[in-house]
């Protein structure tokens, strides 16, 4: 049975530079910090940074991190050095979503939906 979502993996060409960016993002350290793979613990999830992982932009899944204030964290990315993919809009219900490309290339999706709450299944 699937258990739930448990990593996110960012492909990144420059990892010093991505891990510094990401650690002023999340405003954590990294857990785990090695030449191959960088992960962080962000609310019981982990991301991570792949050096080896192929970047295309706008391909793929799109994860969405969750934020308390959207417009905020959303400006607060723009000034850390990522371009608007997406402005802050409602989506219905109360749910609002953005993204962002992250320097590296890869879309950072950020969203505001006070119905979801963590469960342990």
């Amino acid at each position: 049975m699937l258990q739930g979502l448990r990593t996110v993996i960012y492909g990144v060409a420059d990892l010093p530079r991505a891990k510094q960016w990401y650690a002023a993002a999340f405003g954590v350290q990294p857990y785990f910090d090695q030449a191959f793979y960088v992960g962080f613990n962000i609310g019981g999830y982990e991301l991570g940074l792949d050096p080896n992982a192929a970047v295309a932009v706008g391909a793929g899944v799109v994860a969405y991190w969750g934020v308390e204030n959207i417009q905020q964290e959303f400006d607060r990315l723009l000034q850390l050095g990522a371009t608007s993919h997406s402005a802050v809009r409602d989506v219905g219900g109360d749910i609002q979503v953005a993204s962002v490309v992250d320097p590296f290339g890869n879309i950072l999706g950020i969203i505001y939906n006070p119905h979801f709450k963590l469960t342990d299944r």
